[in-house]
C-alpha cells in the first residue's frame, strides 16, 4: 500500500500512539473515522483523518469526555485555530505543573535517600583522590532493584563520616595484606589464603549477605572485568588472578564448585 492510498488502522494506530482497539472504538462512535479508500476499495485514514485523531488526543489529554470532543470537532461554529491556541496554553500549564511535581518528588527522594550519606567532597577525602562519587549513582542504576542493594541501603544508612573512615581504613588494610600475600607467594588453598578469602568475604558482608557461591562469582569478575582487574593488578602484579584463585579454593573448601557457582 502506498502513502497516497492512506494508512491502515494498524499503521495509523502506530503513528499516533494508540491501540487499534481504540481507533476501532472511535470509528464505531463516529469520533474519528477512516474516510479514504484504496484503489481496491479498502477504507484507510487520510492525512485529514490523522490530523483529527491528533486533535482528539489533545482534547482527551485535557480531560474532555469523548462525546464533548466530538461536538467540539463537528461544530461548524467552532473556531478551530482559537481552540488550538487554548489547547496549547492548557498543555503548557499542565507541563509546568508536572515539572513542579517531578521536582517535588526528586526532593522527597533526596530527603529519604539512604546509602552513602556523604557529600562528594567527603567521599573523596575519605576514599582517596581516585574515588569518583559518580560510581555510587552508576552502581545504583545497575543494581538498585536487587536484594543485595536493598541490604546495602539498610546497613549503611546510619553510617557517619567517622564510620566510613573506619570502613576505608579497614579496606585499605585488607588490600595491603592481599598484595603482601601475593608478593610472598602465599598459595591459594593454604590456611593463610583461606583466612584472607574469608576476611575479604566478610568485608563484602558489611553491605550484603555474601555467600561462598556469590563470592566465587565476584572472584571470577575480579579477574575478567577490565576495571576490577586493573584495580587489583595496580596493587600488586597478578593480584586479580591470584585473588580469584584464592576465592575459588576457599569456595571449594566450603562445598562450592567455583566454575559453576551462581549468584544466589
Amino acid at each position: 500500500m502506498t502513502e497516497q492510498d492512506g494508512l491502515t488502522v494498524g499503521r495509523a494506530a502506530a503513528l499516533v500512539g494508540v491501540s487499534v482497539k481504540t481507533l476501532h472504538h472511535w470509528d464505531a462512535i463516529g469520533l474519528a473515522r477512516p474516510s479514504a479508500r484504496t484503489s481496491a476499495g479498502y477504507r484507510v485514514y487520510s492525512a485529514d483523518d490523522v490530523a483529527r485523531i491528533h486533535r482528539v488526543l489533545v482534547y482527551r489529554e485535557l480531560g474532555f469526555p469523548l462525546a464533548e470532543i466530538g461536538r467540539l470537532l463537528d461544530d461548524p461554529a467552532t473556531d478551530a485555530r482559537a481552540h488550538l491556541r487554548k489547547q496549547r496554553e492548557e498543555l503548557l500549564g499542565r507541563i509546568s505543573r508536572l515539572q513542579h511535581m517531578v521536582s517535588a518528588v526528586d526532593r522527597m527522594m533526596a530527603a529519604t535517600r539512604r546509602g552513602i550519606r556523604l557529600t562528594p567532597q567527603e567521599q573523596v577525602e575519605i576514599f582517596g583522590s581516585d574515588w569518583d562519587p559518580a560510581w555510587v549513582e552508576e552502581a545504583e542504576q545497575q543494581w538498585g532493584d536487587t536484594l543485595q542493594w536493598a541490604q546495602y541501603d539498610e546497613r549503611v544508612a546510619d553510617l557517619t563520616p567517622a564510620d566510613w573512615q573506619q570502613v576505608a581504613d579497614e579496606h585499605e588494610a585488607l588490600n595491603a595484606d592481599l598484595a603482601a600475600a601475593r608478593r610472598a607467594g602465599i598459595v591459594p588453598g593454604s590456611p593463610e589464603a583461606d583466612a584472607l578469602a574469608e576476611r575479604h568475604r566478610a568485608s563484602l558482608g558489611r553491605y550484603f549477605d555474601c555467600t561462598h557461591s556469590m563470592h566465587a562469582c565476584l572472584g571470577r569478575k575480579f579477574a575478567t572485568d577490565p576495571g576490577f582487574a586493573s584495580y587489583y593488578d595496580g596493587l600488586a602484579p597478578g593480584l586479580a588472578g591470584w585473588l580469584r584463585d584464592v576465592i575459588f579454593a576457599n569456595a571449594a573448601a566450603h562445598g562450592i564448585d567455583p566454575e559453576t557457582a551462581t549468584w544466589e
